[in-house]
């Protein structure tokens, strides 16, 4: 399982990646205006900061220009890049194109079928709005565990983004989901508990440890 911080803010990506267990970032093309910066400047720092992948999304509007873009992003990350392209009609004739060389996500999902045709196209991820299936969708509810069967026996996997709660981060990962992104202040959520809390001040309170008894 891996965990993604979803944003391009360089702040809370560095606050991400202090934590060590953020695997690496999801950015699209208005989560890159938000970070302040020219897009490759983000990019590259956003590099810098992950060891793991970051998930650049093609903004062109032809296959010719997705290529020319896909190239571009692949100097900045390397093998770090993943192109997420947009479920279109223009999206996955470029995914055909582009999956021999790149790693391929298709991106904004909203059913299985939409996910065998990323498979077909040669995408290594197939990635779903949680949030916005729920709202959107009669049986968004169940949209992650319907994509999950879909691409059984595949060697494309599912990742769950638009994950507004720890609640959404639960319900994707129990459907099997086994990446996950999530804003700053979602995945900041996971660790805390006001029980665990008070259990470590009852020790602190109570107990001793090798630190106390030091020389």
């Amino acid at each position: 399982m891996q965990l993604l911080l979803d944003s391009a803010v360089l702040d809370e990506a560095r606050q991400a990646a202090e934590w060590g267990w953020v695997n690496g970032a999801t950015t699209n093309p208005t989560l890159l205006a938000k970070s302040g910066l020219p897009p490759a400047e983000t990019l590259k720092e956003l590099g810098k900061l992950f060891k793991g992948q970051i998930f650049y999304q093609l903004t062109g509007d032809s296959v010719e220009r997705m290529k020319q873009e896909a190239g571009l992003a692949s100097d900045i990350l390397g093998e770090q890049l993943v192109l997420k392209i947009p479920a279109t009609e223009l999206g996955f004739r470029a995914a055909v194109q582009l999956s021999g060389k790149y790693t391929v996500a298709i991106t904004s999902l909203y059913k299985p079928a939409q996910a065998l045709a990323a498979h077909a196209a040669g995408a290594r991820y197939a990635l779903y709005y949680h949030n916005r299936a729920k709202r959107l969708l009669p049986d968004g509810a169940d949209i992650a565990s319907r994509l999950i069967q879909a691409l059984a026996g595949t060697d494309t996997e599912v990742v769950a983004a638009s994950l507004k709660s720890p609640e959404e981060l639960i319900e994707s990962r129990m459907a099997g989901v086994p990446i996950l992104s999530a804003p700053l202040n979602v995945l900041a959520a996971l660790p805390n508990n006001e029980h665990s809390d008070a259990a470590v001040e009852e020790f602190r309170q109570t107990g001793t440890g090798l630190l106390d008894h030091q020389s």
